[in-house]
């Protein structure tokens, strides 16, 4: 069976996106989209607000034929906060919960990528730029996916993320970080981002099929 494309990380405009979400979600089905996350920026001024908006669309999304996972990406949360963040996303019905690593072209606190890998309830730590090796391994532990991006500026790390991976056995995603029309990726697209950042034809494999297989069936969705 073909593998459709999966993509557990978007915007949309009740964060900095462009879309509603139904219109992300219908754009998405139209390009061939298995399944995505909606997962706006959020910290405790706006996330019971934007995971709830999320859902309410996505319930609908099986009209067309595609899975639409109500989650969020937790955004320049202090370090001291940020499992609280998690517990509040959580409890407002987050099924996904991102972290918004140490991006190399943002000023993400210090200690963001450590402070998510040590929390077993995330998912995603997106776009971690030049985390650690005792990061990656920590990340690998408690069964949390890290994030190769096909991003702008967010992606100078793919390389070194990937090699950080490789080394600590820890799983790989491929995520667009969409905020427009224009962000959506096809799978071959996904690819040669994947094999960009280094990664060998089983690694592509496991980062686009295997890990998307292994991240829905967690959340219920297989």
């Amino acid at each position: 069976m073909r593998a459709r494309r999966c993509d557990f990380h978007m915007h949309t405009l009740n964060s900095d996106g462009e879309l509603l979400p139904m219109e992300l979600i219908r754009r998405a089905a139209a390009a061939d989209h298995r399944a995505i996350a909606i997962t706006d920026h959020a910290s405790f001024s706006n996330l019971d607000e934007v995971i709830a908006a999320a859902a309410r669309d996505c319930k609908k999304a099986s009209a067309w034929g595609i899975e639409a996972i109500p989650g969020v990406e937790l955004t320049h949360v202090p370090v001291k906060y940020i499992d609280d963040a998690i517990r509040k996303s959580r409890k407002a019905g987050a099924e996904i919960v991102v972290i918004h690593g140490e991006t190399p072209v943002e000023p993400v606190e210090r200690g963001t990528n450590y402070e998510a890998v040590t929390n077993s309830e995330v998912d995603i730590l997106a776009h971690p730029g030049m985390l650690t090796i005792d990061e990656a391994e920590l990340a690998a532990k408690n069964d949390i996916f890290l994030e190769i991006t096909c991003r702008k500026g967010h992606s100078l790390a793919n390389g070194h993320v990937a090699a950080m991976a490789r080394v600590s056995k820890a799983k790989l995603l491929v995520n667009t970080d969409a905020h427009a029309v224009e962000d959506l990726s096809t799978m071959a697209f996904a690819n040669t981002v994947a094999r960009g950042a280094g990664l060998d034809p089983e690694e592509v494999r496991a980062a686009l099929v295997s890990s998307p297989e292994e991240l829905l069936k967690r959340v219920g969705r297989k």
